[in-house]
């Protein structure tokens, strides 16, 4: 049966799955982000030729994706037996690498010719022991197996292990991309959308296809309309008019009218400051001011996220926050005589 309108959720298949795994893409002709690397990879899987891969980039962008689609194109219903498919966050010592790791790249399989894969999400969690391990295993098993690092850091992966890979870097997810994509998912569930709704989904997954689709799924299933308001209440984010009212206040207002203002709003609308100074960042940059002015509050912005992060004080850091708008907005009057 169906409730307010929506698609039935069944409980066998991957109806009453989470839309991040329904939605998944299943080969690589479905990976339509990153043209360019899709293209590179299908070439190296066609002509045999397919390398250890490295694929860093931030969190939600495809990486781990497009290495189980292109698991899927070359070993189709063997998948189960050619592919190690490891988190590395969960067990990042060296003893995964001797064991698990080993054991499996060891062996050959009696009924193909093919190697296996390997793939290791969240590597640049492993100890540097674990990764200097692994840069021996991969030394030592390159004829039967491949081995696929995934990271969001590729700075925390030591040189000896990225030298051994062809490295792909996965940006931010293009807007046009998640909004064809969103639609589909939206289509698909025939969710109701309102007024702002896939605009303010775009806005707050800042190009992460999996953090998008958890914020549209969360709101499908506690709104009977995904709008800009329903979107903007179930993840607990200020409100663009919200943030537009912070920003007039802090360069029109006196520091204790502002201070007093943000903890209210803070108080009666549930905000973090956390997640204010995230949206304050684009502001800093929509408004003319001197340069130098910019880059104070730009530091400033990040500071306190930064400090906000260690679980200091939020009214301290909310007083740091005023306190550096303040000190821009006299040098923007000061310029402006």
């Amino acid at each position: 049966m169906s409730l307010k309108g929506k698609a039935p959720m069944m409980v066998d298949g991957k109806e009453d799955a989470p839309w991040v795994e329904k939605y998944r893409p299943q080969t690589l002709d479905d990976v339509a982000a990153h043209k360019e690397i899709v293209d590179t990879i299908k070439r190296l899987v066609k002509e045999e030729r397919f390398p250890h891969v490295l694929f860093y980039g931030p969190p939600g962008t495809g990486k781990t994706s497009t290495i189980l689609a292109v698991a899927r194109q070359m070993y189709g219903p063997s998948m189960r037996s050619m592919v190690l498919e490891l988190n590395a966050s969960d067990d990042r010592g060296i003893a995964i690498v001797r064991e698990q790791v080993v054991d499996f790249a060891s062996t050959r399989t009696m009924f193909s010719n093919k190697f296996k894969l390997v793939i290791l999400d969240e590597c640049d969690a492993m100890t540097r022991d674990a990764q200097f391990a692994l840069r021996r295993v991969i030394e030592k098993y390159t004829r039967n197996t491949r081995f696929c690092l995934i990271c969001n850091y590729v700075g925390k992966i030591i040189p000896a292990l990225q030298s051994r890979c062809t490295r792909f870097r996965f940006p931010p997810l293009a807007e046009s991309y998640v909004r064809m994509r969103l639609q589909h998912v939206i289509d698909s569930e025939r969710a109701n959308m309102g007024k702002g709704g896939l605009d303010a989904l775009v806005t707050l997954g800042q190009g992460d296809m999996r953090r998008t689709l958890n914020i549209l799924q969360a709101t499908y299933m506690s709104s009977d309309v995904v709008s800009e308001d329903t979107v903007y209440k179930c993840t607990g984010s200020p409100l663009p008019t919200d943030i537009e009212a912070i920003v007039n206040a802090l360069f029109n207002e006196n520091f204790e009218e502002v201070f007093a203002r943000i903890k209210d709003m803070q108080v009666q609308k549930g905000l973090a400051l956390t997640d204010i100074v995230q949206q304050l960042h684009p502001w800093v940059f929509k408004i003319d001011m001197p340069a130098k002015d910019r880059i104070h509050l730009v530091d400033a912005l990040a500071d306190v996220e930064y400090r906000l992060a260690f679980g200091t004080s939020e009214r301290l850091q909310l007083g740091s926050l005023v306190g550096a708008f303040t000190v821009a907005r006299e040098g923007i009057v000061a310029a402006a005589r």
